[in-house]
């Protein structure tokens, strides 16, 4: 019972039956039990006997382990978890920039964005951007992105704590999963 077909995109090569070329192999029967090492030969005819195939699946160990098991199915459950495993998007990092002198109503819209950012899934980084003498006031700054992020009303945990960059302030937040 070999199976010539290998799908390159659902499994890397697995060597079967005859294509294995080792003298000899630690064996794991169909059931899961450790049947020892021994000459190839006879864990093919042992695989043959049960109208199974030899499968590779330790091939860097030394002796290479050799699973007993119909490789038919074994590809067709691989391709079938493939397909329906849920295809993880990307998280795009949405960046949100606040100024020194931001008004509360800029300040109550923006945190909005980034609450409708969170709801969607998005890493959120919160930049507050410090322009010519406002450098020399960081410490304020940095006081007004923490009372900044107390304005969003999702849940969100620090990906990033505020840090300095070279503009001002930052801080990245993501959506808390734990909290509703």
């Amino acid at each position: 019972m070999c199976y010539n077909f290998i799908h390159q995109s659902v499994l890397k090569h697995l060597r079967v039956n005859n294509q294995i070329r080792v003298p000899e192999v630690d064996v794991i029967d169909d059931q899961g039990n450790k049947l020892g090492i021994m000459p190839i030969f006879d864990a093919l005819r042992l695989a043959h006997e049960r109208d199974l195939d030899l499968v590779e699946v330790g091939a860097q160990m030394k002796p290479p382990i050799a699973k007993i098991m119909d490789y038919g199915k074994y590809i067709y459950r691989k391709e079938k978890q493939e397909k329906g495993a849920p295809k993880q998007r990307d998280q795009e990092m949405k960046t949100v920039r606040v100024g020194f002198k931001t008004g509360q109503h800029d300040l109550k819209f923006k945190s909005e964005q980034i609450d409708g950012f969170l709801k969607d899934g998005h890493p959120v980084r919160v930049e507050l951007t410090l322009r010519g003498r406002e450098k020399g006031l960081a410490h304020m700054g940095k006081e007004k992105l923490e009372t900044f992020i107390k304005l969003l009303s999702e849940p969100y945990t620090l990906l990033n704590p505020i840090g300095r960059s070279p503009y001002g302030w930052t801080i990245v937040i993501k959506k808390d999963k734990n909290k509703k």
